[in-house]
C-alpha cells in the first residue's frame, strides 16, 4: 500500500511531462492517491499530458482551468472540484511560478514595478490564494507543499524571481502559523535546477545547470525530477505529521557548502 493510499491531492503546474508537477502527480498516483490537476494557460495541453500519467489515457485525472491570479476562478475552484467528485482534499501541490522577462536575466535594476508585482502575485501570493481556495475542502486537516528555489542567496539571472521566492518562503511560514490550528501543514521543497520549460525561459539559466552537477556533493541530474517529486509526495503524506513551516532541500546538498569546489 502506498503512502498516499486513499488520499485526494490537487496538483498545479502540469504543462508537459517535463513539468515538476507532472512527476509529483505521477508519484502521487503510484503511491495510491486520486489526483486532480489545475491548468493554466493551456488546459488542452495539460489534459493531453494528463493521459501520460499512470492512470492511463482511458482514465486521466480531471483537469480544471485555474489562473491563480484570477479571483473569479479561485472562487469557483471549490465548486468545480465538487463537480468532479472531489468533496474533500488531503493535499495541495503548489508548483506555480512566473515572472516577466524584464524581471529576469540581469535586469534587476531596471525592472518596472508592474512586472515585479506580476512576479510576486503569481509566484508568492498565489500560495496563499490557492490554499485559501482549497481550505473549505480540507476541514479534516491536510498538507500544502510548494516548490522553492533557495532564496537565501542572490543567484545570477534569477533576479526578481529570487525575491518572489524569498517571499514564498515567508508566506509558507505564516500560512503554517495561521493554519496549524486547523490541522493544515505547509512546507516547501527547495529543488536544484531542473530542465523544465519554465527554467528554459530564464535567460542565462544554463549557467546554473552547468555548475550544479559539478558542485553538489551528491551530484545533480538536471533531467531527473524523481528526487524532487518523491520529497513533495512524502510531505503530502502522513509521514511528516508534526512538520510545518519547513524548507526541505532537494539539491544534491549544494545548499550546505560554501564556495563550490569545481
Amino acid at each position: 500500500m502506498g503512502i498516499l493510499e486513499g488520499k485526494r491531492i490537487l496538483v498545479t503546474g502540469v504543462l508537459t511531462d517535463a513539468s515538476i508537477g507532472f512527476h509529483v502527480a505521477r508519484v502521487a498516483q503510484e503511491q495510491g492517491a486520486e489526483v486532480v490537476l489545475t491548468a493554466y494557460p493551456r488546459p488542452t495541453l495539460t489534459a493531453r499530458t494528463a493521459k501520460r500519467l499512470p492512470s492511463g489515457p482511458e482514465n486521466p485525472p480531471p483537469v480544471i482551468e485555474l489562473d491563480v491570479m484570477n479571483t473569479e476562478q479561485l472562487n469557483a475552484l471549490e465548486g468545480n472540484l465538487r463537480e468532479h467528485g472531489f468533496d474533500h482534499l488531503d493535499g495541495v501541490m503548489h508548483a506555480i511560478g512566473f515572472a516577466p522577462q524584464t524581471a529576469l536575466g540581469g535586469n534587476f535594476l531596471e525592472t518596472p514595478w508592474e512586472d515585479v508585482a506580476t512576479a510576486v502575485h503569481a509566484s508568492t501570493y498565489s500560495l496563499k490564494s490557492l490554499t485559501m481556495a482549497c481550505l473549505p475542502l480540507m476541514k479534516g486537516g491536510g498538507s500544502v507543499v510548494g516548490l522553492d528555489f533557495d532564496a537565501t542567496k542572490s543567484w545570477p539571472v534569477y533576479d526578481w524571481m529570487g525575491v518572489a521566492k524569498a517571499g514564498l518562503e515567508s508566506c509558507a511560514r505564516y500560512l503554517a502559523k495561521y493554519l496549524g490550528p486547523q490541522g493544515i501543514r505547509v512546507n516547501l521543497v527547495a529543488a536544484g535546477p531542473l530542465a523544465t520549460m519554465a527554467a528554459k525561459s530564464i535567460p542565462g539559466f544554463e549557467g546554473m545547470t552547468e555548475l550544479w552537477p559539478k558542485a553538489a556533493p551528491l551530484g545533480w541530474d538536471i533531467k531527473d525530477s524523481e528526487p524532487t517529486a518523491r520529497a513533495c509526495v512524502a510531505l503530502l503524506s502522513d509521514w511528516f505529521p508534526a512538520t510545518s513551516g519547513e524548507i526541505v532541500h532537494v539539491d544534491g546538498g549544494l545548499h550546505s557548502i560554501g564556495a563550490p569546489d569545481v
